[in-house]
């Protein structure tokens, strides 16, 4: 694993993932959401979103961490990819993480309502057409015994 993508809705927990992949693997750890949004949360326009991945890829290793929902263009960083990593996570569980975590605008909430419905099926398509292993975890039990095989 030199190249892992970490993607699922918001609260999941893809960040922390991020993190505890980056201190087994040595790999850096990129946090897509300081590269993607402008002051005043402005999301970055698709073509020059596109540009910024297309930038940020050329690293021999990397786990990236984010969904940027509607706003995002994933296909530079999935094609780049070797693993990409799905958090399948409930609405529940979320919500709880999300609500402890910051105040949050309404368009996100409507986001992880809807992204197992709306977001994820064109995500795990897209995933699967890159030839990179994709793994769907849906529980943190699940993700402590991946990161387990992974990286013990």
């Amino acid at each position: 694993m030199d190249r892992i993508v970490l993607l699922g809705r918001g609260g999941a927990g893809k960040s922390t993932l991020a993190r505890r992949l980056g201190d087994r693997t040595g790999a850096p750890v990129i946090e897509l959401d300081a590269h993607f949004w402008q002051p005043g949360l402005a999301p970055t326009p698709p073509e020059a979103w596109a540009i910024a991945q297309a930038e940020l890829i050329e690293q021999p290793r990397w786990v990236m961490d984010g969904d940027l929902g509607p706003y995002d263009v994933v296909g530079p960083r999935l094609v780049a990819a070797d693993t990409i990593v799905v958090l399948d996570f409930g609405l529940a569980r979320c919500a709880w993480r999300a609500v402890r975590r910051s105040r949050e605008r309404m368009e996100f909430w409507i986001w992880i309502a809807l992204w197992r419905r709306r977001n994820r099926p064109g995500l795990l398509r897209a995933a699967q057409a890159t030839g990179a292993e994709v793994v769907v975890l849906s529980s943190p039990r699940q993700v402590e015994a991946w990161l387990a095989r992974m990286c013990p």
